[in-house]
């Protein structure tokens, strides 16, 4: 017999959910992280009273009220809005694109006087659009696109736009108003006191194990539990005998400075291809710190290679191709439950990691 109902592997927002949520209606549950302390990616480290986002910069937005209600059991979030800077050259622009930044671009005023000029750049573009470059500028036209796409996306993605499939970039958000606030989301804010609490908050009362590379200690652990809870790379599972699905890795740098206040703002992009870094992170604002010091971290998005931390899924033909190959295994095998960014390989947004969670307990309890 079964010691544990599930055994869940990863310990950030996905498995915590799931296992909080098991753990409330009476089911056994043991929790594996392969890193050294819990959180996944949400992870934060206090430094001198500021919470340094070690992963990149989170910030929790939803529209979903079950999930904001659902967070706020753990913490008290404060009323953050995010209003990120695009530094081109020097040159400051507010995001997303608003009549701010169309001020700042060309001058106007009036949400008609920039509303025509996007239209006139736009017909640059005949027909379908054939690659990422071309999906902007239909878009946006030609000035956004050089200033403020072409090469945050470059240094992104590690390749040039033209060489991207244009649905990377299905939509950009165009505002015809003065409004800076990213989101377009009901509810956002930052957890005071920072995300571990939520975290911690999960997983009260729950056995965890940290330190535990499930895939390589699989035969250990193998009917420990009725099922398994897998939020790793699905490829991994399987050792890889399809081969590797492929990610776009990142590089954090994080430094301490002598000064109250280094850039004004959380969140400050530099979208020109000669800077090496995608953006800047100012730590302190998140939670509108008044500290002596300041901790800003610098991202560089880097090629991925294999022991590294996969951050983004390159959402190509050939890897979508691979990861269906891959789910397919993992749907023969009846007591393996998959969730996450990893096993799923996708990009997800907090709200909407918490909202799969929650669902796939349903789906549980209901069976």
């Amino acid at each position: 017999m079964a010691k544990y109902d599930y055994l869940i592997v990863g310990a950030g927002l996905c498995g915590a959910v799931f296992a909080h949520e098991m753990t409330k209606r009476g089911k056994k549950c043991l929790v594996l992280e392969k890193r050294q302390a819990p959180g996944g990616n949400i992870r934060c480290e206090e430094r001198e009273g500021i919470h340094v986002h070690l992963y990149g910069a989170h910030i929790f937005h939803t529209n979903n009220q079950e999930v904001w209600q659902f967070v706020q059991q753990f913490a008290e979030f404060n009323q953050y809005v995010n209003s990120p800077i695009a530094n081109f050259r020097g040159e400051l622009y507010n995001l997303p694109f608003n009549m701010n930044t169309f001020r700042a671009m060309w001058g106007i005023r009036t949400p008609a006087e920039a509303s025509a000029k996007i239209a006139e750049q736009r017909t640059e573009i005949k027909g379908e659009p054939q690659n990422l470059e071309e999906q902007a500028i239909s878009l946006v036209g030609r000035d956004i696109y050089e200033k403020l796409i072409q090469g945050y996306t470059e240094k992104q993605w590690g390749r040039k736009c033209k060489d991207l499939p244009a649905f990377i970039i299905r939509r950009l958000p165009v505002r015809y108003t003065y409004d800076n606030n990213y989101f377009n989301a009901r509810y956002q804010g930052i957890p005071i006191g920072g995300y571990n609490k939520i975290i911690e908050g999960l997983l009260k009362g729950i056995e965890v194990r940290l330190g535990v590379d499930y895939n390589a200690a699989k035969g250990e652990y193998a009917g420990l539990a009725d099922k398994v809870v897998y939020t790793g790379a699905l490829d991994a599972y399987f050792d890889y005998k399809l081969g590797r699905l492929e990610y776009r890795g990142l590089r954090f740098e994080t430094e301490r400075l002598e000064q109250e206040n280094y850039q004004g703002v959380a969140v400050m992009n530099f979208t020109a291809a000669e800077i090496p870094y995608t953006r800047i992170i100012e730590h302190k604002h998140f939670e509108f710190g008044t500290q002596p010091v300041t901790y800003i971290t610098k991202e560089y998005p880097q090629e991925w290679q294999p022991g590294q931390e996969a951050y983004y899924p390159v959402n190509d033909q050939i890897n979508q191709d691979l990861y269906a190959k891959y789910a397919e295994l993992a749907s023969r095998e009846e007591n393996l439950l998959l969730g996450g960014r990893l096993a799923l390989y996708k990009y997800f947004d907090m709200d909407k990691v918490v909202e799969l969670a929650l669902e796939a307990v349903k789906r549980e309890i209901g069976g």
